[in-house]
């Protein structure tokens, strides 16, 4: 069973490409773009507000808890590639995100937006336990959350971000970051936790 990264592939345009794809679409890029567009397109300028508000405590804290521990030598890249660091890490983001759920909650926040925080918790929730003995793909799973709620809260025609998915699963495989049934899991999961959560609690 691989639950850790293979060693990196020799870079060829093939991987190049790839190695575009997963850090350009990584987590925290989706979600830096996932929160103001929603906000923005459902709330104007005061939703654009709350997203970046949010944005602190889902991307901005994680990628802050990353770094320290990549300074301190107790993660190894950006990604978190080995499966067992992902389970000291990935509490900590989770208690990021559900301060930033709770606080949004107490001030009042505009609905789709808490109900966009929590969505990202929730998702959080089954992987990490999927993680104590496989490495899910975060990306793929993040990927498709994003797409199922802006279609949900935006419309249909949002699906048609839906190609990315498979694109950065492809990537994550190329670099052996993952297998291709660790990125179709990943997507599952994302779909199904993330928009569940996000339809119920809208």
């Amino acid at each position: 069973m691989t639950t850790e990264a293979a060693p990196a592939p020799a870079p060829t345009s093939r991987t190049i490409w790839a190695r575009r794809i997963t850090d350009g679409l990584e987590p925290k890029n989706v979600i830096l773009a996932l929160l103001p567009l929603l906000g923005g397109l459902r709330y104007g300028w005061p939703g654009i507000g709350w997203a970046l508000f949010a944005v602190v405590f889902a991307a901005v804290v994680p990628t802050l808890i990353i770094r320290y521990g990549m300074r301190k030598g107790t993660v190894s890249d950006r990604h978190v590639g080995r499966r067992q660091r992902r389970l000291t890490v990935f509490p900590l983001i989770m208690a990021s995100v559900l301060l930033g759920f709770a606080v949004m909650i107490a001030l009042d926040a505009p609905t789709d937006l808490t109900a966009l925080v929590l969505a990202m918790f929730a998702s959080l929730v089954p992987i990490l336990v999927i993680t104590a003995w496989w490495k899910v793909s975060v990306h793929t799973a993040v990927a498709t959350g994003a797409v199922i709620c802006l279609a949900i809260a935006l419309g249909p025609l949002w699906l048609l971000l839906g190609p990315l998915v498979p694109a950065i699963g492809w990537s994550r495989v190329v670099l052996r970051d993952h297998t291709t049934a660790q990125t179709v899991v990943g997507a599952v999961v994302g779909a199904v936790t993330a928009g569940l959560t996000f339809w119920l609690a809208r």
